[in-house]
């Protein structure tokens, strides 16, 4: 992923919302969301698939494990034969270890500058770590965005992405709603003005390009290949979790959310009492 938004726990009907885009160059081989298992002895992972290096940037497994992963942007520091951040979500997903321990076997793996969120919602954990920084931070109750920097870095398409979900969840609605409210805010392709932008390493140009939530590069070799929205909601005591994906191309319309549903996902155990823990009647 190059944009996320996540929501912990910020409406009692939808206690875990993720809005997310990936960004990417348009010939990289990629299939879309789906079950498949990797290869090991790790668990079927909800996920799409990187087709080129095997990995992907956002998946889940049925145990309560979630990860995502975002470039950091660090042109000067990317080595050419550094392996694909797109392992770290599988080896997170396919790991039975808490992240504080997961974290060193990937801290220092050689992968070239990213961020991860890593939640086991069984255990009530969520962490955002980065290999630009020590120790993994833990997630508790809030809104956090993501692109490629540090958490919660304020350039302009993080800010605009945690308002329009913080916004979009002060309404009461259906999942529907929502949903759509969401995908709108990952379809924004409006740039930043050239003072609010950041500055990463790259031309202005490329800043300018990179700024808006949905992204088309002038050479259409770039863009915004996939946009993920996760909605997480209680129905009565069930905790039941939609996940929408649609893809696009460049110069076609998007496609329709494909569309994968989880029941008591995430799972909680009775005797823990973490986040998401579902309302007792």
């Amino acid at each position: 992923m190059c944009l996320a938004a996540i929501a912990l726990d910020q409406h009692p009907r939808f206690p875990l919302v993720v809005a997310a885009n990936r960004d990417e160059y348009l010939d990289r081989p990629a299939s879309m969301l789906d079950w498949w298992t990797p290869p090991g002895d790790g668990p079927a992972v909800l996920a799409g698939r990187d087709l080129k290096a095997g990995g992907t940037w956002l998946g889940m497994t049925a145990a309560g494990r979630f990860g995502l992963v975002t470039n950091v942007r660090r042109p000067m520091l990317t080595e050419p034969g550094a392996p694909s951040r797109g392992e770290i979500v599988l080896r997170w997903l396919g790991s039975t270890a808490r992240a504080d321990r997961f974290w060193p076997s990937v801290a220092m793996a050689g992968y070239a500058p990213f961020n991860l969120i890593a939640a086991d919602f069984q255990r009530g954990e969520c962490f955002w770590a980065s290999n630009e920084h020590s120790h993994p931070r833990r997630l508790d109750r809030g809104v956090f965005g993501l692109s490629n920097a540090a958490l919660d870095t304020p350039w302009p398409k993080v800010q605009a992405l945690k308002a329009r979900l913080t916004q979009a969840l002060s309404q009461t609605g259906p999942v529907e709603q929502l949903r759509t409210q969401l995908f709108a805010a990952l379809a924004d392709n409006k740039q930043a003005p050239d003072a609010s932008l950041p500055q990463t390493g790259v031309p202005l140009t490329v800043e300018r390009m990179l700024s808006p939530a949905f992204i088309h590069s002038a050479d259409g070799r770039y863009g915004t290949r996939c946009s993920t929205v996760l909605i997480t909601e209680r129905v009565g005591t069930r905790l039941i979790t939609q996940v929408f994906e649609q893809t696009h191309s460049p110069g076609q319309a998007s496609s329709p959310p494909v569309q994968r549903q989880l029941l008591d996902w995430p799972p909680v155990q009775s005797s823990f009492a973490p986040l998401l823990v579902p309302i007792q009647h």
